[in-house]
């Protein structure tokens, strides 16, 4: 890969692109990372099999969690994503820790956070940091919301962007 970010670099006279950073390794077993997590794990009917899947693609996933089906985990960047333990994950949410021109940030999920169905979490904060986007424990996260900042423990986001409103999450009793 040196020789052909050597010779991208030569040519198009700007710094390569980070994948030409890759391993061969990391070529190789990328496709299949995606084919398990996008095929395989998300149409699984059965979640501690979906979960053992997204585990051994290297994905960081704490004790006793739901993930729904035809959830996506962002398998480019496996290892920016950690989900807690006793964390709900409804159908359909999606995960991104990364997009075009909006570097690699992490997705934290903690301990008993609730995710509603299709929503959308985007690691891009916000408040323009590079430390990602964090859901607190207990947080709640409405259906079909689009979160894109911190939501703090027990709160509850809403809406597209999302909004924080006071919540009964695990936190606030």
């Amino acid at each position: 890969m040196k020789i052909l970010k050597w010779l991208y670099e030569k040519k198009n006279k700007k710094p390569a692109p980070y994948y030409y950073d890759y391993s061969i390794w990391t070529i190789i077993a990328k496709p299949f990372r995606k084919w398990i997590t996008n095929t395989i794990a998300s149409n699984c009917p059965f979640n501690n099999v979906r979960i053992f899947l997204y585990r051994l693609c290297g994905f960081k996933i704490g004790k006793n969690v739901f993930i729904g089906m035809h959830s996506y985990l962002d398998d480019m960047c496996y290892d920016l994503l950690t989900i807690g333990d006793d964390v709900i994950i409804s159908y359909g949410v999606y995960f991104a820790c990364h997009g075009r021109n909006q570097g690699h940030y992490p997705i934290t999920v903690k301990n008993k956070a609730y995710i509603g169905m299709r929503s959308n979490v985007i690691s891009k904060n916000t408040d323009g940091s590079e430390r990602g986007v964090c859901i607190g424990e207990g947080a709640v996260v409405g259906a079909c919301t689009l979160v894109n900042r911190d939501v703090p423990d027990g709160m509850t986001a809403v809406g597209i962007p999302c909004r924080i409103i006071e919540g009964k999450g695990e936190q606030n009793g």
